[in-house]
Parts: C-alpha cells; structure tokens; sequence
C-alpha cells in the first residue's frame, strides 16, 4: 500500500516532545499583543512579517541562535489568559490532525514576569488541555521544565512543583535550554527529588552536545526518555545500553536539521536507530518556531527515508509505549490506536487495491523481518534440517591393550 499524506493526518498518534511556548498560533501572538499592549521587534503588522520576524522553519546557526524565537512568544505568555489559550489552541491543532495523545512541556520560571505564582501557571495550562479534551476527546500531560543555564536552586524549586502537582496533570520533569556548557549533573538536586517521588523524567540530551550529555542524563540524572538524542550514535556502547534498556528517544526531526543538529534529513541518524531496534518516538518539538505539525514530520520522514506502513505502525506503538501514561491505561489506548490503525490501512489498501496484509515495515524491525524469512524457508520437522548437515562418522576398531608381562 502506498502511504499518502491523507493517511498520515489520519492514523493515530503522540506528540511526547512540544514546548507550549514554541508552538503557538502567528494569529495569537499578535492578538495577545496587541490586548496587552506588549510591543514585538520590528512591529510586524500582519502573520507573514511575524513569521520572518521570528525566522520560522528558517535555518539557525545553532540552538542558542533557535532559541532567540523565544523571546517573542513569551513577551506575550505572562497572564492566566494567555496560557489557557495557548494550551486550549496547542491541543485543539493536535487534535485536528487526530493526535491522540500529548504531552506539553513548559518552564514556569519563564511565566512570572508580571507576577503570576508557579500553581497559578500550571492551573492555567491545565484548564486550557481539560477544555481541549472536553471539546476534542485529546488526551495530555504536562510537563515542567528547569532550564540548564539559569540557577539548579531554581530547578530544585520546579521539581517540587512538579511532585505537588502529580496526578493532577502534570507527568513528568524536564531540563531543557543551551546544552553547551550546562551539563545536567549541575541540576542533580532536582533529579534526585523527581526521582525520589516516583516521578517520571525525561532530559533534552544529544541535540546540541556529544553522547556524554546523554550519558550523564542516564547514569548520573536517572533519565526514562531522552529528548532528541541525535548523537547517540556517536557512542556505540552507550547506543547498545539504550537499546538493551528500551529507553525512548523523543526524535524531532525537522527541528534537528533547522538547529544544525544534523546537516541535513539524509544524514539525521532515526533510519539507523529504527533498523538497530532503538525505541524512537516521532515528534514536533516547537510547533510554531520549526513550522512543523505531527502530520508534516511524518510525512517528510516517509519522503526521506522510504517508510513504509509497518514502519508508521511500529513509530506509532512506540509513541503510545513511551508515555507517561499510567501502565493500564496506555495498554488500553494503545491496544484501541492499533485496531483504528489497521482498519484505516484495510481502507487505505482497498481504495488503492493493494492487499491490506502485505505492509512490512521497510526500516523498522528489519532483523525481524529478515528473521521471518528465514524461518519460512525451514522445513517443517527440524530434524530433517540437521540430518541433511550432519557429517557422517566413520567407526573405526578401537586397539587393544598390550598385556603386561
């Protein structure tokens, strides 16, 4: 069967890896700045001169010069209301596009220039996704974020909101900012209480800095899933580990070649960790600042490197495996996303006339597929098998003892 783009926007899918303040609306922005009397750089008066403003989709020099963009959407990110429409409009732009789960992450600490108080943030964004979900059945999480290059005391302060507000909306923590020069061992208090109070976690590692980054977020900060993990590959036994360990990589593709974390699509590294077995999760990262949504990154992944059907089924079950989703509700909604994905390739496959069973993945699980064909090429006893390879062994007369005078 032939994967469409229609299909694509169609199949069920997460959405693990996206900063609420880097994925909101261009008509927002200038909306809640022209309410607040907040005035952005260069005036821009309409979504296109807001756009190149902000440099959207554009190529960076590095994550410091990505994470300039910044700057603007938060200038407008400072009141209860602003933080309620951009969750609401956040996830009613994923649900359009049948994201069925999500997982919003943001740092309070970049919320409280006018005044609001940590609860009071998170309260905001936390009615924003429940209208969404009342509105469009889409189900999230947040998850709060230190910052690597403003103070651990500071990132302390945010993993205890974090454990105030488990099982009410939050999912986990997270360090995010510039990886250069801000390792997360620095923010190992924080860690420590996350961990300590059964708290899920994951550490932006790899993106913008060697494997070490991503070993220290394992071995040293007790990571379940690392964000981006793009230079994995650079070390092979740590690759193995996590490989051998089933940690999740939140793979952003397209944000990975804007912040020159890979040189290009062709040279991003998930062809190579989805044949090796790693657990990867496909993902926007910043909506708005990438000019990406779930639909594009998938579709720009089957367009570089060949997936197939079987490939979108295994990233799909990935994605649902990696949450931060309670174990017996994930296997629920897993288990439902699998049967509304293959009944969507029966339809798919009978429009094209193709045969709905025949989708093997093209890159993921390739060992795997390669394993099956060779199983069916063995006959049916396996006996048989060895009594054709088995050399023959001639008898020969053992010699007889010399007697002893």
């Amino acid at each position: 069967m032939k994967v469409t783009r229609e299909f694509i926007e169609k199949m069920p899918k997460t959405d693990l890896h996206v900063h609420l303040d880097g994925s909101l609306r261009l008509s927002t922005i200038l909306d809640l700045a022209q309410q607040q009397g907040v005035a952005l750089p260069e005036n821009p008066k309409d979504e296109k001169a807001l756009a190149k403003v902000i440099r959207m989709g554009a190529i960076c020099e590095d994550l410091r010069d990505y994470l300039k963009a910044f700057d603007i959407t938060l200038s407008v990110l400072q009141t209860e209301e602003s933080l309620y429409r951009a969750a609401f409009e956040l996830a009613e732009d994923a649900a359009k596009e049948n994201v069925r789960y999500m997982e919003v992450r943001y740092s309070p600490l970049l919320h409280t220039r006018n005044g609001l108080s940590f609860p009071v943030i998170v309260e905001a964004v936390a009615e924003g996704l429940r209208e969404a979900k009342r509105k469009y059945g889409i189900m999230t999480g947040q998850i709060i974020c230190g910052i690597r290059h403003i103070t651990p005391e500071s990132s302390l302060r945010l993993a205890e909101l974090c454990v105030a507000f488990k099982h009410r909306g939050v999912v986990g923590f997270d360090l995010a900012g510039a990886e250069a020069d801000n390792p997360p061992k620095d923010h190992q208090a924080a860690f420590d209480l996350i961990r300590n109070n059964n708290v899920n976690l994951t550490i932006h590692a790899g993106e913008a800095y060697g494997p070490e980054s991503i070993h220290q977020a394992i071995h040293m900060c007790g990571a379940h899933r690392i964000g981006h993990g793009t230079r994995l590959r650079e070390d092979g036994d740590l690759l193995n580990f996590v490989n051998d360990h089933r940690i999740p990589l939140e793979v952003c593709v397209t944000s990975n070649v804007q912040t020159r974390a890979c040189d290009s699509f062709e040279s991003h590294p998930l062809p190579f960790y989805m044949s090796y077995g790693i657990r990867c999760t496909i993902n926007t990262d910043n909506r708005l600042v990438t000019d990406t949504t779930m639909t594009e990154e998938f579709w720009r992944c089957v367009q570089h490197y060949n997936l197939g059907v079987g490939d979108l089924r295994k990233l799909m079950i990935d994605g649902f495996k990696s949450s931060f989703m309670p174990y017996r509700k994930k296997r629920t909604v897993m288990a439902m996303a699998v049967e509304e994905f293959d009944s969507l390739v029966a339809d798919f496959a009978a429009m094209q006339g193709a045969p709905a069973s025949e989708y093997a993945p093209n890159v993921a699980q390739e060992i795997g597929s390669q394993f099956s064909r060779f199983q069916s090429q063995l006959p049916e006893d396996p006996s048989e098998l060895l009594a054709e390879k088995a050399p023959k062994v001639e008898k020969k007369e053992a010699p007889r003892a010399k007697k002893k005078r």
